[in-house]
């Protein structure tokens, strides 16, 4: 699913969204893009319907109080995240209480009268002049909403900080739910470990674009993330070191349930993946006994793959996978388990067979559903049709998959080469890899979930997801780089219609998400494809005094260029790279908007 090996074997409107008199006008990249008061054309992901009504607003001020369904201990939750969301920016107290009907002011939280249209997962959003009403038929649907009234507020409200307001959310109507009810990210903690407080940071960032699913890589060749009580070495000897060296380090299963109740907390389902039968170098340098030949091999800090295999023909490899299984899945309420099964070039094809038949009934038997990356499709005799097979090729021509489609089996669509996090925005990207090839935010945004693989339509879909691998991350600030502004790209390809795609229109509203990021600190790459807003203050873009970045001239450091209506100071020597597509760690000082 990340192979470097792979790279040698490489070569209209808005359809369904109405927006009476808000305009989506199309612009290039570099147009000067002054951040008006949010609007329902600035949402992401794009809602199912949403009607604006410009003749009112409402105003959240300091009597405004947040209602939430009577009865509902997951509503009123809802209403606390709400609460907590806004007291921060605003100052506001903003008390939350049941209501007793539906309130005549204030923001209500309401699990009754909603279209049953929106489903489990969707909401209905009113706004008027004295009051914002959010209506679902559960409370996940509460919460995506509460995700969109975020976003309909002013882009101070993701500070941290006391700001002066005011906080005003536009009038108008939404009537929105999912496209498929899985919408997932992932995130590898074993090539590099990540202490819990970034892994709960990413769920805050992840949830404010109403994905609903955290895959959890949790052991791979350079690390074992998790305590194992029945094999403790895996954690303390196998989780020891990480890619590059270092200290790695594990959750304690205490640390493990924090993660989930955060995410539960989020709406959000922890999905765990032990790797298996290869990607196992952690375990097997743990205890010899899971080798063949029953010695031990060294810990690895490098990136290879393909390399380990657990022993297939050892009773001992399936008493360790029923005790891993039995713990986690104990520990985890989700329905899913996430098995690997990638990269298995040390595991012979009968081998694989024999190790997919017997350790998918084992996760059966505690209760959950297996996930497998899609290698597993070839496994014979074929897989449950239960199983989820997560499709990262390449190549939109898989055999496997498309037959496995064909018998029943649904397919996890995480193409590698459009909505693998972890590529290159470009050459000079500092972080990342690049063997799926360079993946800008429209490569990520410009594809169809439901027609990218042959074999597998609409109806065969699981869902999509964005996996995160972290061979070059090893902070919070690397994984929301290379994160954002992708991941909103792949979670609109979840949510909204797909006759709502239109990058045209997706690259107006991701550009509305920038001044957000800002305000809640957010290290994001300002791709040039996208107009980005600078926020509600700032003004216009003035005239720029340095003269324009010529793409064929030398620079040397200290010296100053215009481009993009912003001005740039080389750092060091450079030519032809284009200010903006750098990062922050690149040869390009950002100094801000031409004055």
């Amino acid at each position: 699913m990340r192979s470097p090996r792979i790279g040698a074997r490489l070569g209209g409107a808005l359809a369904a969204v109405v927006l009476a008199g808000a305009g989506l006008a199309a612009s290039g990249p570099t147009a000067r893009a002054h951040a008006p008061a949010s609007s329902f054309a600035d949402v992401v992901p794009a809602p199912v319907k949403a009607t604006p009504n410009a003749a009112v607003t409402f105003a959240v001020t300091s009597g405004t109080k947040i209602y939430t369904q009577p009865g509902s201990a997951e509503a009123a939750g809802v209403g606390s995240y709400l609460g907590e969301l806004l007291r921060r920016p605003t100052g506001f107290p903003l008390p939350v209480s049941p209501s007793a009907g539906t309130p005549a002011g204030g923001i209500s939280l309401l699990l009754t009268g909603a279209d049953p249209a929106v489903g489990e997962q969707g909401y209905q959003l009113e706004t008027t002049a004295d009051k914002v009403v959010i209506r679902a038929t559960k409370a996940a649907g509460l919460f995506a909403g509460v995700q969109t009234l975020r976003q309909l507020l002013p882009a101070a409200v993701e500070s941290t900080t006391v700001k002066p307001g005011p906080w005003t959310v536009p009038g108008g109507s939404v009537l929105d739910h999912p496209r498929f009810g899985y919408r997932g990210a992932h995130l590898d903690v074993a090539r590099h470990f990540f202490p819990v407080q970034t892994v709960k940071r990413y769920i805050d960032e992840l949830a404010a674009y109403k994905i609903n699913n955290l895959h959890l890589h949790l052991t791979d060749d350079q690390g074992w993330r998790i305590e194992i009580k029945s094999w403790p070495k895996l954690a303390t000897y196998g989780g020891s070191t990480q890619v590059g060296g270092g200290p790695g380090g594990y959750y304690t299963q205490e640390q493990y349930k924090e993660i989930i109740a955060h995410a539960a907390s989020r709406h959000m389902t922890v999905i765990p993946e032990f790797d298996m039968p290869g990607h196992t170098n952690s375990a097997l340098a743990s205890y010899a006994e899971l080798n063949c030949n029953g010695v031990a091999p060294p810990l690895r800090t490098d990136i290879e793959v393909g390399y380990s295999s657990l022993c297939i023909n050892k009773d001992i490899t399936y008493k360790f996978v029923d005790d891993v299984v039995r713990e986690i899945s104990a520990l985890t309420p989700g329905k899913y388990f996430h098995l690997g099964g990638d990269e298995a070039h040390a595991t012979s094809e009968a081998d694989y067979n024999t190790f997919m038949t017997k350790v998918v009934p084992i996760v059966t038997k505690y209760g959950k559903t297996a996930i497998g990356w899609h290698e597993a499709a070839k496994t014979k005799p074929d897989l449950p049709t239960s199983t989820v097979l997560q499709f990262w090729d390449t190549k939109s021509s898989n055999p496997a998959v498309a037959a496995a489609a064909a018998r029943g089996n649904k397919v996890l669509m995480s193409p590698a080469n459009k909505a693998y996090l972890d590529m290159k925005y470009n050459a000079n990207t500092p972080l990342g890899l690049s063997w799926a090839g360079y993946i800008e935010v429209q490569d990520a945004y410009n594809w169809n979930p439901a027609t990218y693989a042959q074999g597998v339509g609409e109806s065969s879909v699981f869902g999509v997801e964005a996996p995160l691998w972290s061979e070059t991350l090893k902070t919070l600030s690397d994984i929301e780089f290379m994160a954002f502004p992708r991941l909103p790209a792949i979670a609109e390809l979840g949510w909204s219609p797909a006759s709502a795609q239109n990058w045209d229109a997706f690259k107006q509203r991701l550009g509305a998400q920038g001044p957000r990021w800002a305000a809640a600190g957010i290290n994001y790459y300002k791709s040039p494809q996208v107009p980005w807003r600078t926020g509600t203050t700032d003004p216009e873009p003035g005239a720029c005094d340095n003269p324009a970045w010529d793409r064929v001239k030398v620079y040397t450091g200290g010296t100053a260029v215009s481009h993009g209506d912003r001005e740039w100071r080389a750092k060091w020597w450079t030519q032809g790279d284009e200010p903006g597509t750098t990062g922050q760690w690149g040869v390009w000082q950002d100094l801000g908007a031409c004055k």
